[in-house]
Parts: C-alpha cells; sequence; structure tokens
C-alpha cells in the first residue's frame, strides 16, 4: 500500500461537520480516495485453443502456494483495506452489525430415538453448538460445540445423522471453510468421540448400515495440492466402526469415469443402499442395492433404476419393493412416481403427484405421509397426503416466502419447519401431522422493526421478450425519485432457486434507505428445467441479459439511477457479476463479484470444476470455446475502459472456486482501468467458498461491503461519521 491520500478523509470530516449524525442529504458526495495499486508482474504465456491463441500474463497467480502469490496477496489486502480504513463510517456499520447479529438462532430440532438434538448460536459466536436432551423435558446439554475446536473459530461442523440403534452419531469437521471433510463419530449415551477418524471426504454424508455406514471419500492429495488440484475418482466405501480406516471396504467406483461423483445413502429400514453417479452438477444415474441385514455388499454391482445421466430422478421413499421417486424424466416440472422394482420399466409407473403448473421442489416423508413442496413465483407451497396421493391437504404457512422442514420417522407424529422471507426471520414451527396445526417453537427476537420495510414482487422483460420475476425490499414509503442507491443481487445457474429469506446482515443496507432487489433469472430452477436449461450452456448469456435487463427496469421505474446501481452476486453469481460488468460497464456505479468463476477457459483444471462442464461446457469443446470466450469475465476486460467500483471478494481456503480466479480476474481488472472509482481485491485469511464462516469474519467482510457500497453510490449513512 502507498501514496494514499490522508487529505482525503480530512475533507470528507470537515463536509460532514456540520451535517447532523441522524440525517444526512441526498446531495451527499463523498470525495474520492486515491489510491495506488501494487505492480503485477506478466508473464508470457499463451495457451491454444483450437487455433486461436490466448494469452495468460497472469497465469503464475494460479500457484497459491508460491511465495510470489502469497506476497501478491499480501500487497493487495494491505491496498484494500488501506482504502477501507479511509472510510468514515465503516466502523459504525460494523458496530450496527454487531448489535444486529447479536440474537439468539435455534434450528428446529431432530429426533433420534429419545433425543431431541438442535443447533443453537447465542448471537455473536463464531460457529453455532450443537445440544441435546433426553426427552422433552431432559436436561439441555451441549453435545458439540465447534467453537472450542479452534481459538479461530474457523472449524464448523455438520451432523450427518445416527445409527439404527440411536446412540451413535456420525458428523462431519472441515477446517477453515475447506470443503475437505472429516468424519467422525459421537456415542450419544456417553457424549464422547469414539476413534474413528475418515479423512479426504468431500460430497455426501453417511448411510448407517449394521454396525457401520456407507460413505464417498476421494485418494489423499499429492502433497500442496489438497485446495487446488483436480479431484478424480470419487468412491463409495464402508466403514465398519471401531475400524482404521485402511481396513475400509471399497464398495463401488468407476474407473472408466474417474471424474464422475458418487454419493448416496440407506433407507430408513437399511434394505437399500441408493447409490447416484454424477458427471456434475447437471443429471445423474441412480442405482440400488439391496441389503440383506447380515452381509456387506462387497463386489456386487449395483442394479440401475434410472441408469441416464441426463435425467434428475431422486429416491423419497420405498414400502417393499415399491419406490416413490421424484423425478423430471416427461416432467421438467416435476412428478412423484411409484415403481415396482421388479417391474421398473415407464409404463409400469403409477404416478402419485402428476406434473403440474408449478415447479414440484420436492418432496419429504414424515409421521407417515408425503409433504410435497411446490415453488410458485419462487415461493413456497407445502401439501400433506397419503403415500396414494389422496387426502391432500394445504399447510397455511405464516405468509409468502420459503419454508423447509416436514421431514422425520414415520412414528413421529410432531414434525418441525422453518419459515422465513426477507422481512420475516427465520422462526420454527412445530406441527402436528394428525390435526394438522402449528405453533410457534422458537422465534427470534431481533433489534430493528419489519413493519418498516415491505416486500414485493415484480416482473419485468428481459432482452429477448422472455418475462423475468424480481423480488424488491425496502422502507415502506420509498419515494420513486432515482436517488435510492440499490443493491441487486443475482446467481441464474445451476438449477437453484432464489426465493425469499431473512438476513440480518442486510439491516444496515435497508436501513439506509437502499432497495435490495433480487432477479429470478434464467438458469436457476425457479420455473422448472426448461428455465434452467434457457440459462446454461449455449444460451448462458440469457442470464447475463435478464441481468442487465432487471438493472435497466430499476433505472427506467426510478427505483435508482446507474451512479446508485450496485451489483452482486458469489460463485456462479460472482460469474454473472463479472460478465455484467465488462459487457455494460456504463450501467452500474458498484461490483461485488464474491467467488466468481471468472476464467472460463480454465476452470474445469481445477478441483471439483470439471463437475460443472455440464452447465457451462468447456473450451476443450470446439463448439463452446468461442461462446465460453466471448462472456468469461477474465478474458473480455478491455483496456483503457471506466469499469464500476468494483471489490472482488475470495478466500485463501477456498478449494471450490479456487482463488486463482478472483487473482487473475483482479490483476487484469487493475491494468485495463482507466476510471478514478477504486477496483479492490480483499482476501479473507483461512476462510472458504462460505460454508462455515465465522460470525466475526463475516460482520468484518459485509461491514467493508456496506461501507464501499455506500460510499462509492455517494449515499448518506444515518450512523454517522466515525474519525
Amino acid at each position: 500500500m502507498k501514496n494514499f491520500f490522508p487529505l482525503a478523509l480530512l475533507l470528507l470530516l470537515a463536509a460532514c461537520a456540520d451535517t447532523p449524525k441522524e440525517e444526512m442529504t441526498k446531495a451527499t458526495a463523498y470525495p474520492p480516495i486515491p489510491v495506488t495499486y501494487p505492480s503485477t508482474e506478466k508473464v508470457d504465456h499463451v495457451d491454444t485453443y483450437h487455433g486461436t491463441e490466448v494469452p495468460d500474463a497472469f497465469r503464475w497467480l494460479e500457484d497459491d502456494n508460491a511465495e510470489a502469490t502469497k506476497a501478491w496477496v499480501t500487497e493487495q489486502n494491505k491496498t484494500t483495506f488501506g482504502y477501507l480504513d479511509q472510510i468514515p463510517f465503516r466502523k459504525a456499520i460494523a458496530d450496527r452489525l454487531t448489535e444486529l447479529v447479536n440474537y439468539p438462532r435455534v434450528g428446529a430440532p431432530s429426533k433420534v430415538g429419545n433425543y431431541y438434538i438442535w443447533s443453537k448460536n447465542d448471537g455473536l459466536q463464531n460457529q453455532s453448538v450443537y445440544y441435546y436432551k433426553e426427552g422433552e423435558n431432559g436436561e439441555e446439554k451441549v453435545l458439540i460445540d465447534p467453537n472450542t475446536l479452534n481459538a479461530e473459530g474457523t472449524t464448523s461442523i455438520g451432523l450427518l445423522g445416527a445409527d439404527k440403534s440411536k446412540r451413535y452419531m456420525a458428523y462431519s469437521r472441515s477446517e477453515a471453510g475447506s470443503d475437505w471433510n472429516k468424519i467422525y463419530v459421537r456415542d450419544l449415551q456417553t457424549n464422547t468421540d469414539l476413534p474413528d477418524e475418515l479423512e479426504w471426504i468431500k460430497f455426501g454424508g453417511a448411510g448407517w448400515y449394521k454396525d457401520g455406514f456407507f460413505y464417498s471419500r476421494y485418494p489423499a492429495p499429492a502433497p500442496g495440492e489438497a485446495l487446488k488440484g483436480n479431484n478424480t475418482m470419487h468412491s463409495v466405501y464402508y466403514h465398519k466402526l471401531g475400524d482404521p480406516q485402511s481396513k475400509d471396504v471399497l464398495i463401488y467406483e468407476d474407473k472408466g469415469n474417474p471424474s464422475y461423483y458418487h454419493y448416496g445413502g440407506t433407507t430408513e429400514e437399511e434394505d437399500y443402499f441408493v447409490l447416484y453417479a454424477a458427471p456434475g452438477t447437471d443429471g445423474f444415474a441412480m442405482y440400488y442395492l439391496p441389503l440383506d441385514g447380515k452381509t456387506i455388499p462387497v463386489g456386487k454391482k449395483p442394479i440401475a433404476l434410472f441408469p441416464e445421466t441426463t435425467q434428475k430422478s431422486s429416491l423419497v421413499h420405498t414400502i417393499g419393493k415399491d419406490f416413490y421417486v421424484h423425478t423430471d424424466v416427461g416432467a421438467p416440472r416435476y412428478r412423484l412416481v411409484k415403481i415396482n422394482i421388479d417391474q421398473p420399466a415407464e409404463e409400469n409407473w403409477t404416478e402419485i403427484l402428476p406434473e403440474g403448473d408449478n415447479l414440484l421442489q420436492g418432496v419429504n416423508t414424515g409421521g407417515g405421509y408425503f409433504f410435497a413442496n411446490y415453488l410458485e413465483k419462487a415461493t413456497d407451497r407445502y401439501y400433506q397426503m397419503n403415500y396414494d396421493g389422496s387426502n391432500r391437504k394445504a399447510i397455511e404457512l405464516p405468509g409468502l416466502g420459503s419454508a423447509g422442514g416436514f421431514s422425520g420417522r414415520e412414528e413421529e407424529k410432531k414434525l418441525y419447519y422453518t419459515f422465513t422471507s426477507f422481512t420475516y426471520p427465520a422462526t420454527i414451527f412445530e406441527y402436528d401431522v394428525e390435526t394438522g396445526e402449528s405453533r410457534p417453537f422458537f422465534a427470534p427476537d431481533l433489534k430493528f422493526t419489519p413493519a418498516d420495510f415491505e416486500e414485493s414482487q415484480i416482473t419485468y422483460t428481459s432482452k429477448d421478450g422472455t418475462p423475468v420475476t424480481m423480488f424488491l425490499v425496502h422502507k415502506k414509503g420509498l419515494k420513486l425519485d432515482g436517488t435510492n442507491p440499490t443493491y441487486l443481487y443475482g446467481y441464474g445457474g445451476f438449477n437453484i432457486n432464489m426465493s425469499p429469506g431473512f438476513s440480518a446482515f442486510r439491516i444496515p443496507m435497508l436501513e439506509n434507505g437502499a432497495v435490495f432487489a433480487m432477479a429470478n433469472l434464467r438458469g436457476g430452477g425457479e420455473y422448472g428445467e426448461e428455465w434452467h436449461q434457457a440459462g446454461m450452456l449455449k444460451n448462458k448469456q440469457n442470464v447475463f441479459d435478464d441481468f442487465i435487463a432487471a438493472g435497466e427496469w430499476l433505472i427506467e421505474k426510478g427505483y435508482t439511477s446507474k451512479e446508485k446501481l450496485a451489483i452482486a452476486g458469489g460463485s456462479n453469481g460472482g460469474l454473472l457479476v463479472g460478465a455484467a460488468m465488462t459487457q455494460r460497464p456504463d450501467l452500474f456505479a458498484v461490483a461485488f463479484p464474491a467467488v466468481g468463476v471468472m476464467d472460463m477457459l480454465r476452470y474445469h483444471e481445477f478441483t471439483v470444476g470439471k463437475g460443472w462442464i455440464p452447465e457451462y461446457g468447456s473450451s476443450a469443446d470446439p463448439e463452446m470455446f468461442p461462446i465460453l470466450r466471448a462472456y468469461s469475465p477474465l478474458h473480455n476486460l478491455k483496456d483503457g475502459t471506466a469499469y464500476p467500483a468494483t471489490m472482488v471478494t475470495t478466500a485463501d481456503h477456498d478449494d471450490r472456486v479456487v482463488p486463482a480466479h478472483s487473482f487473475k480476474f483482479a490483476a487484469r481488472l487493475q491494468e485495463a482501468h482507466a476510471g478514478e472509482k477504486p477496483v479492490l481485491i480483499r482476501v479473507a485469511v483461512d476462510a472458504g467458498h462460505g460454508a462455515g464462516k465465522p460470525i466475526s469474519k463475516t460482520i468484518e467482510e459485509q461491514a467493508d461491503i456496506w461501507s464501499f457500497f455506500f460510499y462509492n453510490t455517494n449515499s448518506p449513512v444515518k450512523y454517522g461519521v466515525e474519525g
């Protein structure tokens, strides 16, 4: 960091000296904070794709273990935090975030035998703690507290399920946000861990059977390659409790398809092991292995129920030889069918829930019933019914928003679900399966007033005439005069739905008069598989067009202006932001590409990136290469262009979308940028793609984002100016 201009801060303090802290005017104009970027070495490296030469001058930044890369990260962080340190209201925003987040949060309980298990965070604990009690009135005890596992609070855990006797609970442990996990087993009777420790776990859970469980793992990576090396040969093993991992038995591998993911689990009665084989993130085959309760199915070939990897069929429930399957076969908005495995041909299927107008997002079981979850205009609806689809009744939710839960074993008569919306904090309800009545089980107590805000959903038109829905959240009584800072968020990919959800981290933005907008872009799954396919592979440009059209609509309708409009997204959403800001740099004031896929020509070379080929295509394909190059953010930055104020965010332990994407993009952006606005990169240390991030780190990062957002849209902050 060098050549920061300290006078900028003095000028800002002087300009605000006579302005009340509680009420700054809409005419706020913050002085620029000059910044000098660290120099980034360029190398003479060129790749050739199908006869086309493509330079990669920052290839060296892909080596995150190199001292030169570590030094570059250090200098970039000095520059970024040196800039952020000069934003006068940054500390006030962090303080307000700390106050807002400091409230108890409880997860929906699950019943394991006679035990109730749930997660709880007192407010500012870096990780939620798992508690348990025996019976409804038992003493509440700590089951696992990940905050005690390291001083920084960067160890996260997840419960993977209990054995049939309800004595042993498998759980995963991840360090510093990495996708790599270890599996441990907790004895619920003694509340102590068994000596079992399983390594090199990614994706999948623990399917209990007999005195152990099935799980999936990769071979141990080569030294130095754990966070960036290409992961292959994801295979299924069986682990017997008490044995060292070296004695685990191989159940299934596919040497002919080393890049496939293989994962699965056992049915409730442990009479089948169900195996899924996926070439990537779009489509998977489904197999099963009958289990006799006595032997481990070593060397047995799984039976294919859905051998094609181009479809999506998931097992919901079994009764004897009847498999109830949620499938998109012949139904892009999905349906529920019953298949007798002795007569599995499609003409013998029994349709329990036919395809409807809305997406059948999923089906759960609990208490002897099905609970069907439909998505109507990106908001949840739930229906309870018998296993044959009869006696269907709608479950009354608190409002329009997102819900999840309604699952449990057949004997359970009380189930739990969570409901949330943009202005409705996540609340847990207890549901009686016989009466259909719900009662609040846990409602959070927050330090803000939801009634001060309103949420709505609108429909706008994209470039090609396609109608697209978008959620809007803001203070009541908002004036449509074009002066409101607006934060437009999107994702648009991998069949993932963008539905309403509450976040305390969003409140400082809304309290200070900003608009939050979230668009349901093509590529997502909100409207079924056709909507997804309209935004993948050769259709990917539709996603960017939808996002750009959302920004244009917000400006046209007076919500904001191009001087006040920010765009944000993470992972595939980071790609979205990178593509939008390179295609329309004139439209946006601020851009936040987070942990983004920025190099579309090489993404498949790292860790699990090859799994995204069904969604994106590959540069190895001569038909897809020109399409990928046409929108790849890294390859479409143009010298001499004034780009939006940009803060790229990534993390040093991100082994999902490796930080090399963000490193190379930021280096090239700083080289190409011709404007006065800052273009920075913020690299979190001991953090990953996002999951398991400690509360303390999240508060710091979010405070930096909102500070950068308000400062670079010249927007007033009512928390005042802190020197």
